[in-house]
């Protein structure tokens, strides 16, 4: 194919040299005089490796060439939008070379009768594409974006020191775009390259490069105060880290990590207060670890906060152990929940079929008639009709039961769901009230 690419930094640049490399003409274009002088002597204007011979070859050959924004737009098929987006001074990302640059496409494709795809992999928080990039497609090429030209969103996962390796090895191809954008056209570019490929929404693609740097972050924050308390306690924090990834079951793995509801149990919190409280005895701080209860703390909080509008309405909640399959109702974040809300007078009524008060016992026992002595007063051992006589239904764990019981919601009941029990499909249509935690 025939792309063009506007930033020559060092993802265009990368790209555009592997592109060549790959049998595809690249045109370049950059405000930098120096860079497009560079890349033109096939030189590469970043340290990196294998790139300047990627450059070299892509020059010799013709493949890789720099040039104006109209004859760049003119002589190719594909825009990729590589520009940089820095951070303000407030954190905001600063859009000033994006808006430029969609606009200077734009009046470049006033003119262009053939279909023209305009593709962003510059870094864009989320809504960026549809509030900024469209916007100013259409208003400087007077043209129509999905009718007269294509926009996909197309994040780029490509680290410096490793990115020619990153580039042809991704974790995985994520294009977003509706289909008179033409999103295949983009995804015929990586046809050659083993990896999964994402289709995808704009939001969604915007989103998933900062949640991924955002985790990048916080693996090295966590392994560096982890370190950091490990030499206190004169512990090779390098083993113990090497055992700790060796466990990709629950520690290095997808576990964890779906959107849901606080966590509690008889392990996490205690065992958090422990190595904070061993922090402190040691004099040091560890910010990181300190704002996990912190977290999830405000996390039941926010969870209240739905439920709090429906004061003097009848509240069924179903689900009052940690975590479904068990009856361990230690530092369960819905006991949490359930005495807040006796304690500002709602009225309650709680099923869990895993809950049987005779059969609690040890500190199972001790800790929820603690917590909630008149439990047998609010516990309901009728699913059926605690659903029916409930206002409001507050869905704290995933059960099969809980499925049959999905046709009998009424139109006036409010659903509450922490666990995300029905899905998108389960809700369209319907005609009860969905509040999900956190989507």
């Amino acid at each position: 194919m025939d792309i063009s690419i506007f930033g020559m930094g060092y993802v265009g640049t990368v790209s555009g040299a592997c592109f060549a490399s790959m049998g595809h003409r690249v045109i370049g274009v950059d405000a930098n005089p120096v860079k497009t002088g560079s890349i033109a002597r096939g030189e590469s204007p970043i340290l990196e490796k294998n790139l300047p011979e990627l450059i070299s070859e892509g020059v010799r050959s013709g493949r890789l060439m720099m040039s104006g924004p109209e004859e760049a737009v003119s002589g190719s098929c594909m825009t990729f939008v590589c520009v940089g987006t820095p951070g303000n001074g407030n954190g905001s990302p600063n859009t000033e070379y994006i808006r430029r640059v969609c606009s200077e496409i734009g009046g470049c494709l006033k003119h262009k009768r053939d279909f023209h795809i305009v593709v962003i992999r510059s870094t864009l928080l989320p809504g960026g594409t549809e509030e900024i990039v469209i916007p100013e497609l259409e208003k400087s090429s007077g043209k129509e974006a999905g009718a007269d030209f294509g926009v996909i969103f197309h994040p780029e996962f490509m680290r410096e020191g490793s990115s020619i390796t990153d580039f042809f090895h991704p974790p995985m191809t994520v294009i977003a775009g509706h289909g008179e954008n033409r999103p295949e056209a983009v995804s015929g570019l990586y046809s050659g390259i083993d990896a999964p490929l994402i289709m995808t929404e704009y939001r969604v693609a915007e989103t998933i490069k900062f949640v991924s740097n955002a985790f990048h972050a916080l693996k090295i924050a966590f392994a560096n105060e982890i370190g950091s308390l490990c030499k206190l306690m004169n512990i090779d924090s390098h083993s113990v880290m090497d055992l700790f990834c060796r466990d990709d079951k629950l520690n290095i793995s997808r576990a964890y990590l779906k959107p849901g509801f606080a966590f509690g149990g008889s392990c996490l919190p205690k065992d958090l207060r422990a190595l904070n409280h061993r922090a402190k005895t040691l004099d040091l701080d560890l910010p990181l670890m300190r704002s996990i209860l912190d977290a999830n703390r405000i996390h039941i909080e926010r969870t209240l906060s739905l439920i709090y509008p429906y004061r003097g309405r009848r509240i069924g909640i179903l689900g009052l152990s940690f975590k479904a399959g068990t009856d361990d109702l230690r530092e369960s974040p819905m006991v949490t929940l359930v005495e807040t809300l006796i304690g500002k007078g709602f009225k309650i009524s709680l099923y869990d079929r895993n809950i049987s008060i005779p059969m609690l016992t040890g500190a199972n026992r001790e800790y929820i008639f603690r917590e909630i002595p008149h439990i047998c007063s609010i516990l309901s051992h009728e699913l059926e009709k605690l659903v029916e006589d409930s206002d409001v239904l507050v869905i704290g764990y995933s059960e099969e039961e809980l499925r049959r019981l999905i046709g009998r919601f009424r139109p006036d009941q409010v659903i509450i769901d922490l666990v995300r029990f029905l899905s998108p499909a389960d809700v369209r249509g319907k005609k009860f009230i969905y509040h999900g935690l956190c989507w």
